[in-house]
């Protein structure tokens, strides 16, 4: 009971008071299966250098010596070692609502910055401080483009990220909303006939991933002009926003969405991420989150203020345009700090590399690795193969020379059996593909092997 600050007696006094007569019945609500029966199994107790130890060990086996071919939203790229050094310093170690502007201008600043940086990427004419990760951001645009149209009904592309379809189904359950799905055509693109039949007029919002969640990059225009014509507007959604520095920004959307974790921010096991978002300037009253604006002070010096931040903390709730209550400010930071050090040039570099590596390897899977590429659209750093063989013996086998060969698909399109999305970006060594490649062969060798030989 060391670390617990209150005591059995201070637990029944408020037990009585919430009306329970034990914690057992406070979280009955909670099932059976989800609940510990039995004290966890951790190590211990240590002393503080047997702790560190420990640590230690269980860093060693983090699978640092790996190379990563996973994608699907979360991207390993190269930090530079001047962000840790940056972010580190006690200013921002701080960071929270600058409530009050004169005390906050360096906060202030760099999410000024973040949001210069992001609109320019984009395209677009404005962009918020920042939102929790690209799920919550694509959520919070689908109740912008629902209160900017005073409709309910939101077409989605069922390549968009899936868990970003999930958190959406989340946010609109209590609403009414809904969510119709149109599928993809054979290039992997969205299907064109499909999106024009599920648009109508009480169609809020249309939205488009690009490059998509099998890394095809959409013609958005099209979803564009579909929208337009029946008053709905698009939402553009990325989450792999390095390809922003090599594709043309999506043309003619309304709202512009996703994940910034690629900018500098490590993949962490999950978090915490960066989400953004990005707009027209007719529609800033109803953008969630907040906006720093650039001003003058009496004395004619440049200054940062919360410009303009309509969530429940300022506002009536009903009038709120988010429940998000803060923004990512460090992790914008990061962002802001590896965009600077990288630069306009050093950025569409790294693309270039991105998009040479995953094109140089998806060539070689499909002519000597005895794999396929079951869509024909154009990728970025992403893509799609059909496995010669069963794609777990494939991946046992990538992972025995420590190469984290891609994510099964059928995790979540039952019909993509024995298909992976690979993800090559900087980080990964040419000899590392080429091995890649000669263990596709192999497993797909032997399947032929077996099947000329049924007896063995």
């Amino acid at each position: 009971m060391r670390y617990l600050p209150n005591s059995q007696r201070d637990r029944e006094a408020m037990l009585a008071a919430a009306g329970f007569g034990s914690a057992g019945e406070l979280f009955a609500s909670i099932p059976d299966a989800l609940k510990l029966r039995e004290p966890l199994k951790l190590p211990g107790p240590f002393s503080e250098p047997e702790l560190v130890e420990f640590f230690k060990q269980m860093a060693a086996q983090s699978g640092r010596d790996y190379v990563s071919l996973l994608g699907a939203g979360a991207y390993t790229h190269y930090r530079p070692a001047a962000i840790d050094a940056l972010i580190s310093r006690g200013e921002f170690f701080t960071a929270y609502t600058p409530y009050q502007a004169e005390i906050a201008q360096g906060t202030l600043q760099a999410m000024f910055e973040f949001q210069t940086l992001m609109a320019q990427l984009t395209g677009m004419e404005v962009a918020n401080a920042s939102l929790y990760d690209g799920s919550t951001a694509t959520a919070e645009a689908v109740l912008m483009a629902m209160r900017l149209t005073r409709r309910n009904r939101v077409v989605v592309a069922r390549s968009l990220h899936p868990e970003y379809r999930q958190v959406l189904a989340t946010y609109v359950r209590s609403l009414g909303t809904e969510l119709a799905e149109i599928p993809w055509s054979a290039s992997g693109e969205l299907d064109s006939e499909a999106l024009r039949s599920a648009i109508n007029s009480d169609t809020a919002g249309v939205i488009v991933q690009s490059p998509n969640f099998f890394g095809v990059i959409e013609q958005v225009e099209e979803a564009v002009e579909a929208a337009h014509a029946s008053g709905a507007l698009v939402i553009a959604v990325v989450t792999e926003p390095l390809s922003l520095a090599l594709i043309k920004p999506p043309a003619g959307a309304d709202i512009v969405c996703g994940e910034g974790q690629s900018f500098g921010v490590p993949v962490a096991f999950g978090g915490p991420y960066l989400g953004f978002l990005a707009t027209r300037e007719k529609f800033v009253r109803q953008m969630p989150g907040r906006l720093v604006g650039q001003t003058q002070d009496r004395r004619g010096q440049r200054g940062f203020v919360l410009t303009l931040a309509t969530r429940e903390q300022h506002i009536r709730r009903e009038k709120a345009t988010s429940n998000i209550c803060t923004n990512q400010s460090l992790c914008a930071l990061v962002a802001t700090i590896y965009l600077c050090l990288l630069g306009k040039h050093g950025l569409k570099v790294l693309a270039e590399q991105n998009f040479a590596k995953a094109h140089y390897a998806a060539q070689r899977l499909a002519s000597e690795g005895g794999a396929s590429l079951p869509f024909s659209g154009r990728f970025f750093n992403e893509f799609v193969v059909r496995t010669p063989g069963r794609a777990e013996k494939i991946l046992a086998a990538l992972q025995e020379e420590k190469i984290l060969g891609g994510l099964h698909l059928r995790r979540f399109y039952p019909e993509l059996q024995d298909h992976l999305l690979v993800c090559v970006t900087e980080t990964v060594r040419r000899r590392r593909l080429d091995r890649m490649v000669e263990i596709y062969a192999d497993c797909g060798n032997s399947r032929a092997s077996r099947r000329s030989n049924p007896a063995e």
